[in-house]
């Protein structure tokens, strides 16, 4: 069985539509970030913290457990979800016309009678966003839509009109490197795939 550390709806249509049978565990952590901590480390201790927390609750044997974080970077700020509209605002302006990156870092977390191992990675996409009007950004953040993403955005949503390239995976940069995390399990947990 594959126990989905996150509440994020977008995570776990992804897993969906990549036919990954899965459970969700909400894992109760403080998402906050340690003074100085890079972004790579910070996602994928942040994946990883999930991953445990979950397992915890959960306390049976044969599980593997999939934690993930995602966050925007730019000019080495992490942008994480917006406090506010201002907020978001604020982090739209810093993207637009430019390139960031987008990272998540991912734990699988595999747990059977003798022991417990944990395995962890990181995608890093880069997206391109043309130069958006004082306008635009305010009536996108007048949607909602920004208010509970990594970064003020979502790729699959409304600000796809103003992203004319990336360069990684699509999937990351909507919350879950699918081909990653597929290539993790079937390495450390083939049989999750066979459980229905």
């Amino acid at each position: 069985m594959l126990i989905l550390a996150s509440t994020s709806p977008r995570r776990q249509e992804l897993l969906r539509n990549a036919g990954i049978p899965f459970e969700v565990r909400p894992p109760r952590i403080h998402e906050l970030r340690k003074h100085g901590e890079r972004a790579e480390n910070y996602v994928v201790r942040l994946a990883r913290e999930k991953a445990e927390e979950a397992a915890h609750q959960f306390g049976g044997n044969g599980i593997a457990v999939l934690g993930a974080d995602t966050t925007v970077v730019v000019d080495e700020e992490i942008l994480e979800k917006p406090r506010d509209a201002a907020d978001a605002v604020r982090m739209l302006r810093l993207l637009s016309g430019r390139s960031h990156a987008v990272m998540t870092g991912v734990c699988l977390l595999v747990r059977d009678s003798s022991n417990s191992q944990s395995f962890t990675a990181i995608e890093a996409t880069t997206v391109l966003f043309r130069k958006l009007s004082e306008s635009e950004i305010q009536s996108y953040v007048a949607t909602g839509e920004p208010l509970d993403k990594a970064g003020a955005y979502a790729i699959q949503g409304i600000a796809s009109r103003w992203i004319p390239r990336i360069d990684g995976c699509y999937f990351n940069v909507v919350g879950l490197p699918v081909p990653l995390v597929y290539r993790m399990l079937q390495e450390h947990a083939p049989w999750v795939m066979n459980h229905r």
